[in-house]
């Protein structure tokens, strides 16, 4: 396959898992509320093709080079004393290469990551059919905000998809990290994907409480 019809496809797949993940509702789907995430979930991406500025990721002191996920869910701090996000990624991966190198954005790092949410984005309503402004449903926000709210990321989960054969290889030769969680690309693809009971018992998995015996 020539690079111009592999990068054809490549672009064609993120436009097919994109305008799946529109459908996808505010909070994850099969994440339930818990005293380890207490505060507020905004889908970030993919917004509406024709809407404001989108969250991102970058580096502190970086003004140019910043992680744009294919899907992003940000879990926000209800507490302007303490405040921080957590994010939930998705992130489709056409070739093996991409994987790797979409593996490398999210690796341990001794910098810390920041997410940003634009100001347009702030503004604008939460859904089509809900004119609350989103930055309303951030309880650490008092007042309209006239910035771009920049917060440190406390916790990182990442989703991959892959092609079927890439995702069966690499579930029976890899082991993942504690953040990652891997599924068919068709499983992101799917209409309606996000009610179907396996992708939906994976992201309960892919939270800040899964990892505890019990809360208390």
């Amino acid at each position: 396959m020539s690079e111009a019809l592999a990068a054809a496809c490549h672009v064609a797949l993120d436009r097919k898992v994109r305008s799946q993940l529109r459908k996808w509702p505010q909070r994850p789907p099969g994440v339930v509320p818990s005293t380890k995430q207490p505060g507020t979930w905004l889908r970030g991406r993919p917004g509406d093709a024709d809407g404001p500025a989108h969250p991102f990721l970058k580096l502190p002191g970086s003004d140019r080079l910043r992680t744009l996920p294919d899907g992003m869910w940000l879990h926000f701090s209800p507490s302007a004393v303490d405040p921080y996000v957590d994010i939930l990624c998705i992130e489709a991966c056409s070739s093996l290469q991409n994987l790797l190198d979409k593996r490398s954005r999210f690796a341990p790092s001794t910098s810390s990551l920041l997410a940003v949410c634009p100001v347009p984005w702030l503004l604008a309503p939460v859904q089509p059919k809900d004119p609350t402004p989103r930055w309303r449903l951030v309880l650490m926000l008092k007042e309209e905000p006239v910035q771009p709210l920049t917060l440190p990321v406390r916790d990182i989960r990442v989703v991959f998809g892959l092609k079927s054969r890439h995702y069966d290889g690499f579930a029976r030769s890899q082991v993942a990290h504690p953040h990652e969680f891997f599924c068919p690309m068709e499983a992101l693809t799917a209409e309606h994907g996000h009610e179907d009971p396996d992708m939906r018992a994976m992201m309960s998995r892919a939270t800040a409480s899964a990892n505890f015996m019990r809360l208390p």
